[in-house]
């Protein structure tokens, strides 16, 4: 891992590891810093973001090991950044591509989460926050419900929020 992060003398269960601070940082547009600098190697955070975890009080962790650095996030720690949809209706699948290259399919096991901005769940704890672009595409695709709009994906329907009182 990277020279400035501190390295745990023992990772027993007798003796847990206790989070150290390591200058780390993933800004709202999904960036990641290293003592106030933008990471330039792409592969870099790709590695990091493997060893992303949720913290039980729910800060994250990058976590190995041996090792265990807490890491401030801005907002969530990966963004959307793209939208792809296979098939109509209830057998449609839609698929998102994060700006780590994952590409995550929308589906009970990956659902979306409405808040200040979409989420969508990456991995347990670890969502990705929908960039406008991608959540256009989704709501191109949308069905009206009756009280709202949800689109289908990967056998389930997720909501996209209520029909405007103005129209």
């Amino acid at each position: 891992m990277a020279r400035n992060l501190q390295t745990c003398e023992d990772s027993t269960d007798a003796h847990p590891r206790a989070p150290m601070r390591g200058g780390m940082r993933i800004d709202r547009n999904g960036v990641w810093f290293h003592n106030g600098l933008p990471f330039r190697r792409p592969a870099l955070v790709r590695l990091f973001s493997t060893v992303l975890k949720r913290a039980p009080d729910g800060g994250y962790l990058l976590e190995t090991p041996v090792e265990r650095v807490e890491i401030e996030v801005e907002d969530a720690p990966f963004v959307a950044v793209e939208m792809q949809a296979e098939g109509e209706g209830r057998r449609r699948q839609v698929h998102f591509r994060t700006n780590i290259d994952e590409w995550v399919a929308l589906g009970p096991g990956h659902p979306l989460r409405l808040g200040a901005r979409p989420y969508l769940l990456v991995r347990p704890g670890i969502e990705a926050a929908v960039l406008r672009a991608p959540w256009y595409e989704l709501a191109e695709l949308a069905e009206e419900t009756g009280t709202g709009y949800g689109v289908w994906s990967g056998g389930a329907f997720f909501d996209l929020g209520a029909l405007d009182d103005d129209s």
